[in-house]
């Protein structure tokens, strides 16, 4: 494929970048970012002999904003529609956030049989919403909250959200105004439908019964001091749910940890693809 675009079946334009050689590693993105918040893995393993793969979820980036399809069946089917483009095989799936409820979608919906490991970080399964059955989440009223921030000053509230996403502010925190700056370019490449959309899609979908059905090598990695998707609702429960999960805890790490602990995840996402 010379083109760095794959048209979906309902038509959304899906961009995605491909670099280096040797075996396969995607990445999924959280929200509402694009493929560009994983460029500091990606160099990194391509480097190491890794070939590696990450695309813009639809509405997201360089990718078409489509009316429709903004859930998670919807990103997971994309997911796989570029795997199966560029006939991707034996392929580590990487999701940080709501890119770790799409891995875990793809793999329920789709099978493994095109995937040898998965990794999620700082991911919202199993289920980020407080309900009856998960009183420990967070109330309706805080993602009301987030889709109205949104639809009134959308730039002004990327600048507020990227704050607790980096943890700048946290005593002693070291976050540069370039790290806060591209969570807030990145979020304004996202269309507004589509990031509206999609804070019901990673809020709302439960995940446990597609968490019980995870049978290929999977680790879970999450900052224990992450303020958007909180690790006692998230990874903690998630490992449970997944036979054999391999788990990481970075002690004071935020959401956006792929950043911010750069070296530290790369290290252990090496370690994990060569194990």
């Amino acid at each position: 494929m010379s083109s760095s675009r794959i048209t979906t079946k309902d038509g959304t334009e899906i961009y995605y970048k491909d670099w280096g050689k040797g075996p396969i590693v995607t990445f999924s993105h959280g929200w509402p970012l694009n493929s560009d918040a994983w460029d500091g893995q990606m160099f990194f393993l391509a480097q190491n002999g890794f070939r590696v793969v990450a695309h813009d979820r639809r509405g997201h980036g360089r990718s078409s904003q489509p009316f429709s399809g903004n859930d998670m069946d919807g990103y997971a089917d994309d997911l796989a529609a570029v795997i199966e483009a560029l006939d991707l095989k034996d392929a580590v799936l990487v999701g940080h956030s709501t890119g770790g409820g799409e891995v875990v979608r793809y793999i329920a919906r789709h099978g493994n049989e095109r995937v040898a490991k998965a990794m999620l970080i700082a991911a919202v399964p199993p289920l980020m919403l407080k309900t009856p059955a998960n009183p420990e989440g967070l109330p309706i009223e805080h993602f009301d909250n987030l889709r109205s921030g949104l639809t009134k000053d959308r730039s002004q509230f990327y600048k507020d959200t990227a704050i607790p996403f980096y943890g700048a502010n946290r005593p002693g925190a070291k976050v540069s105004q370039g790290t806060l700056d591209q969570f807030w370019l990145w979020g304004m490449q996202a269309g507004l439908k589509n990031a509206y959309d999609s804070i019901k899609a990673f809020s709302e979908t439960d995940f446990t019964e597609d968490l019980k059905n995870i049978d290929v090598p999977t680790l879970v990695l999450h900052g224990e001091d992450d303020q958007i998707v909180p690790v006692k609702d998230s990874a903690i429960k998630s490992a449970r749910l997944i036979r054999g999960a391999k788990e990481i805890y970075y002690p004071g790490a935020p959401h956006g940890l792929t950043a911010t602990h750069q070296d530290q995840v790369n290290a252990d996402l090496l370690a994990f693809l060569r194990s």
